[in-house]
């Protein structure tokens, strides 16, 4: 990994994650009962610098209010991933970004809360000051570095009484968040950032983020 991906906002920092991301084979899983959800991996500007977008969700909301979270939501009917995570981009934070700033897809995530989360990985490129939160939905918006997701630290696994699967986590300036947000920052770290082929699926959630 060469630093300049690390510190530089660019064409070459857009071309290397493309081609990372193209590299990977996401592995998608059946719906079934759960319910089909999608969340946006924004790549922007903060300070000149790579940086991915995080959100604070509002204090209002019925279903985990001021978690740490990332845009998006659950599918309408008929609805792509890719689709629903344009959507609410422009409904959450005001960023309104054409179908071709998607990358790509990483695995598919199933919570403890019955959702099939698919992320889906889009370039900005623009800085992340300029944008507005949603106040039904967003209290917040504020960007982890890739050096900072990138820093060997980061990423924490731990064992827990409640569960026979180890918990992950990511330690970062902002806060420590956990899976399943924090399944998909660390699967970005790895295969967006580090071009390795690593899975999540099999990490757990937190007991206070399973319902």
């Amino acid at each position: 990994m060469q630093t300049s991906l690390l510190d530089n906002c660019d064409d070459h920092t857009r071309l290397a994650i493309i081609q990372n991301v193209a590299g990977f084979h996401s592995e998608s899983q059946p719906l079934g009962e759960l319910r089909a959800a999608a969340v946006a991996i924004v790549i922007a500007q903060s300070c000149g610098k790579s940086s991915v977008l995080l959100t604070r969700r509002s204090g209002k909301l019925r279903a985990h209010s001021g978690q740490w979270a990332l845009p998006g939501g659950r599918l309408d009917n008929g609805e792509s991933a890719e689709d629903a995570a344009l959507r609410e981009l422009e409904e959450e934070i005001n960023l309104s970004l054409p179908r071709n700033a998607i990358i790509g897809r990483l695995d598919d995530y199933i919570t403890r809360s019955g959702y099939r989360i698919t992320p889906i990985v889009l370039w900005s490129g623009e800085e992340s000051d300029q944008l507005r939160p949603n106040p039904d939905e967003v209290a917040s918006i504020h960007t982890v570095s890739f050096r900072e997701l990138a820093n060997p630290s980061a990423p924490q696994f731990d064992e827990v009484p409640d569960s026979d699967r180890t918990v992950l986590s990511m330690r970062l300036s902002v806060d420590q968040i956990y899976a399943p947000t924090a399944a998909f920052l660390y699967q970005f770290r790895e295969v967006g950032i580090l071009g390795k082929n690593t899975r999540v699926l099999h990490y757990d959630q937190p007991r206070f983020a399973w319902k």
